[in-house]
């Protein structure tokens, strides 16, 4: 009870602030005149009302929490706002279930992608914008978490990297949390702007730029057409998402530095940065000749455009697809899906192991192999000029293990629900690493609406403890976390 009742008072700060986030779908609406206004005004209020009960009822239990309810308050902060989130979904599109709710919110808040509407090209806008900016609303609370609330609670790799990218981290967020975090809104906004009106010169009318901008910033994927951004047919298009979609797999700390200096050597500093730009252009490069030599394309202009695309948007757990890429050969495919467990970096909107742990489990490897040979050898491990503490070598083995004993656990769990191998696989990895369309039945040219409502809600907690990198979540089922 001591760790609730003061977790159970911020929930309700953050209800009564979520619930201002309705203001937007709401001038959509009115603008739009689609009918849905009277709807999100009354999921405003339940919101409202049920934050500030929360909060009137627990005020006097208001004190500091310790680091250990960190890990309550975060889980439960995406949960409640998942439910509240999915209010304006029950109530203006009734043929949803409470299930697909919950989980088309979950999927928007947590930057997954995966969808179980149809019908996107006719929706109301204002519901259309609502699951992009649920989307958008994730993928800045993915940042603030990664950048300045899981450090302090010793999950993810910004505990390195803070003293990274030649000591900008100092310089640009202080150790105030809400001074880092209006920082980091600054940015992701900024950018977000820019990408409008990017798209809007690239030929999209002023909505679609807005929504699209909104779900590539986030690496969400969401789009406001069944055909996602094969709607478009444009090269122009398919050109602005590749370089956001980079710019969002990116760590933001180094985006401020970047715009702080006005100069791009910021980036070359990064190890995170320079890995996710090789990863990215060299496979799509080979991609697209394999492609291309297997007969999919008929000469390799066509296949560099649908493979660096597609390939581009499911390594950064972006989602959106040009082409059903379940009928490419299965190289291309799984190393597609290789791709999207790695290369999003620590503090991007990105998920999956990041790049930052894959390099570091490169240089682990290599130094095994070496004291095969030299068993005396002293070779400590360097992220840039840093030294890696052995600490954090230790943390990044037990969370791999855990990471892909938890894509084993989840996938049988689907199959025995009764999903065939390649589907559960894919769907598990797609949940996991946040990136929305799987394979086969869950494939870019299908969606999540054919699942069992078992199916769904296994994939609401996948896309959660995926999203919030794993231990988080997993902390909270051990008995010790719960011990005084």
């Amino acid at each position: 009870m001591r760790t609730l009742l003061p977790v159970a008072h911020v929930l309700g700060v953050l209800l009564m602030a979520f619930a201002v986030t309705y203001l937007l779908p709401i001038a959509t609406a009115l603008v739009y005149g689609d009918g849905t206004a009277v709807d999100f005004v009354l999921a405003m209020l339940i919101d409202f009302a049920a934050g500030y009960v929360l909060w009137i009822s627990t005020r006097r239990q208001r004190q500091d929490l310790r680091p250990r309810d960190g890990y309550l308050l975060v889980t439960l902060a995406w949960i409640v706002m998942c439910a509240a989130g999915s209010i304006p979904l029950l109530i203006a599109v009734p043929q949803l279930s409470f299930t697909d709710a919950v989980f088309e919110t979950m999927s928007g808040l947590t930057t997954t992608g995966a969808t179980v509407m149809v019908g996107l090209d006719y929706l109301p806008p204002a519901i259309n914008l609502w699951r992009h900016a649920l989307q958008w609303y994730g993928g800045m609370g993915v940042v603030v978490l990664a950048i300045a609330i899981l450090p302090l609670l010793g999950v993810g790799g910004m505990q390195l990297y803070k003293a990274e990218v030649q000591g900008a981290y100092k310089d640009k967020l202080t150790p105030r949390i809400t001074d880092t975090a209006k920082t980091l809104w600054l940015v992701y906004a900024g950018i977000t702007l820019a990408a409008v009106v990017a798209l809007r010169l690239a030929g999209m009318n002023w909505f679609d730029a807005v929504n699209h901008a909104f779900t590539t910033m986030s690496t969400g994927g969401f789009s406001t057409h069944d055909a996602s951004i094969a709607y478009f047919d444009s090269p122009a298009i398919e050109a602005v998402l590749i370089f956001f979609m980079m710019v969002a797999a990116m760590n933001f700390a180094t985006h401020f530095a970047a715009l702080r200096q006005l100069s791009p050597r910021v980036y070359l500093g990064d190890a995170e940065a320079k890995g996710v730009v090789v990863v990215l252009v060299a496979s799509s490069l080979a991609v697209a000749l394999y492609l291309w030599l297997s007969g999919v394309y008929p000469n390799y202009l066509t296949a560099l455009r649908r493979a660096s695309f597609n390939l581009v948007s499911v390594a950064t757990t972006t989602g959106y697809a040009t082409v059903d890429y379940n009928k490419w050969p299965a190289f291309a495919v799984f190393w597609m899906l290789f791709l999207t467990c790695i290369t999003g970096s620590t503090g991007s909107t990105g998920n999956g192991i990041k790049m930052f742990r894959t390099l570091m489990l490169i240089q682990q490897a290599g130094r095994e192999l070496k004291r095969l040979i030299h068993p005396q050898l002293i070779s400590p491990l360097r992220f840039g000029a840093h030294v890696v503490p052995n600490s954090i070598v230790y943390a990044i083995l037990a969370f791999i293990f855990v990471y892909f004993m938890t894509v084993v656990a989840i996938t049988f769990l689907l199959m025995l629900s009764g999903l065939q191998f390649v589907t559960a696989f894919g769907a598990t990895i797609a949940w996991l690493t946040n990136t929305g369309p799987g394979l086969n039945e869950v494939g870019p040219a299908a969606n999540y609406s054919g699942l069992t409502s078992v199916q769904k809600w296994l994939g609401v907690f996948t896309m959660l403890a995926g999203r919030l990198e794993l231990f988080t979540v997993f902390v909270l089922f051990t008995p010790t976390f719960w011990r005084k």
